[in-house]
């Protein structure tokens, strides 16, 4: 199978590379600096802008599959306007470019796979299923754009898979790195009040998700890609302790997170209960469905 990646040179573009290649399948990933990628090898880099189809968009002709994972990093903080902007800018002009590179070719790939957050649904107290609908807040009218932005695909007979995703568990994200650091350095405990659901996905699980929509022909619209277990924060910062074989007793207030962080300090100190409930509808296994099996197998493997 021959697969188009934009945003491949992050985490999970790279991961998805290196599991696409490893089984024998081709893969190109669309790059701002071609000449500075650093990819697994056998990968093919070729130059985008990030905003249009222009110069890249007859490498399509040749596609089986495309996956859009293209956007800067929400993790970036602090969350200003601009950066806000940048966010939204970098999603919604990646999806089009890569809406219109489709529209062009002669020969269109069979499916794309697009990029979607599970802040889709905002901050809730009941759990989340794909047919529940957005809410409000950026995070949330953020994703409705990003997965607006590539909608015009399903018209021309594209199959389109959107994954809406949680936090990816790996010792990669600077996500886990940070909620490392205070277990390391002995202060570790809850966040807030800690009976926020923590959303999260094994990056093994990520990726054979991702693919496994790549391949399944019944696999159309949004899949929430986050694990069956539902976690607290508590639950989690408990665990992560366990692992690190740190002491679990110090709370960080909300307030001065909020004071710090600002609007970002929602995605951490707000509950976002979601549940992956077509994923598992069409036979999707999770090799990591609990946070003590993700946790083991990051740091005790």
């Amino acid at each position: 199978m021959n697969v188009l990646i934009t945003g491949g040179t992050g985490l999970l573009g790279r991961a998805l590379a290196k599991s696409l290649l490893a089984d024998g399948n081709k893969v190109w990933v669309l790059t701002r600096t071609p000449e500075r990628a650093s990819l697994p090898l056998g990968c093919v880099a070729v130059g985008w802008d990030g905003r249009t189809a222009q110069g890249w968009s007859p490498l399509v002709n040749d596609m089986d599959a495309v996956v859009n994972l293209a956007g800067v990093n929400t993790a970036s903080w602090p969350w200003t306007e601009k950066r806000k902007q940048s966010f939204w800018n970098s999603r919604v002009w990646a999806g089009q470019a890569v809406a219109e590179a489709i529209r062009l070719a002669k020969k269109r790939p069979a499916v794309l796979v697009q990029m979607s957050g599970i802040g889709h649904y905002g901050f809730r107290g009941d759990t989340a299923v794909e047919s529940t609908p957005p809410a409000d807040d950026f995070s949330a009218r953020l994703t409705v754009a990003w997965e607006l932005s590539s909608q015009p695909v399903e018209e021309l007979g594209v199959r389109r898979a959107v994954v809406r995703t949680a936090p990816v568990l790996s010792r990669d994200n600077i996500i886990l790195k940070l909620m490392e650091l205070p277990m390391r350095l002995f202060v570790g405990g809850r966040l807030g009040a800690g009976r926020q659901t923590f959303p999260w996905i094994h990056i093994a699980d990520e990726i054979r998700a991702i693919r496994f929509l790549l391949t399944e022909e019944r696999a159309r619209g949004p899949f929430n890609l986050i694990a069956p277990e539902a976690t607290s924060n508590a639950a989690f910062t408990r665990a992560l302790a366990k692992q690190l074989k740190r002491p679990y007793w110090f709370h960080i207030p909300a307030f001065p997170m909020r004071l710090v962080l600002g609007e970002m300090g929602n995605l951490v100190l707000e509950g976002r209960p979601a549940h992956p409930q077509r994923l598992l509808e069409l036979g999707f296994q999770f090799n990591h469905p609990t946070l003590e099996s993700a946790l083991r197998d990051l740091y005790q493997n």
